[in-house]
């Protein structure tokens, strides 16, 4: 349509902010990685004083993105099977991509993932990364690109519970979802919203 043009991706100064705030901030936005991806409907975040984090123990080679610039991918393998994306937002932060509602590049994703259920293809961090085709050639790369960045949503109500598949700091709130999507990993046990 004459007029309309393609959002911008956010700009890496965007994602400079505490790792909660960024994890609430980007549901409901857009991820979109070589032509594929959807709305961002869950996320979870980490910080250096968090004993669950990567960073907890300070910088290695395997974390070196979380201690370097906002609005970079961090990429790590989980289990020694799945390839897990993050976002960094400075000083040993970042928040894992938990999920998201695929709206673009339907059939690679469900190509790469083996379903044409919509439901199963990225509802979960391990089935978003082999659904985006993330590798560890992607790690360390900013967000900053239409082909490999986040786009502006909406604003969205938020429910929150415990992060999911950790043994320490459980007690910590930092798990964010859509609330009422059905593109959610697991349901959420508590039933506290947030204001979009």
């Amino acid at each position: 349509m004459k007029g309309q043009t393609n959002p911008e991706p956010l700009p890496p100064s965007w994602f400079q902010r505490p790792a909660s705030d960024l994890a609430r901030a980007l549901i409901g936005t857009t991820l979109m990685l070589r032509g594929c991806g959807g709305m961002v409907t869950e996320t979870e975040a980490y910080t250096r004083d968090d004993p669950a984090s990567h960073s907890f123990a300070g910088p290695t080679k395997r974390n070196a993105p979380m201690f370097g610039p906002p609005g970079r991918a961090y990429v790590y393998r989980s289990y020694g099977i799945h390839l897990c994306l993050n976002v960094t937002c400075g000083e040993g932060q970042a928040v894992l991509i938990r999920a998201l509602a695929p709206q673009f590049g339907l059939a690679a994703m469900a190509a790469r993932r083996g379903t044409d259920n919509e439901r199963r293809i990225a509802t979960g961090p391990g089935k978003l990364g082999q659904a985006l085709g993330i590798t560890m050639s992607d790690n360390h790369r900013p967000f900053d690109a239409a082909d490999f960045g986040f786009l502006p949503g909406a604003a969205a109500e938020i429910v929150i519970g415990p992060r999911i598949g950790i043994t320490r700091a459980t007690d910590r709130l930092w798990r964010f979802g859509l609330r009422g999507s059905r593109f959610l990993s697991r349901p959420f046990s508590l039933r506290f919203s947030l204001p979009g």
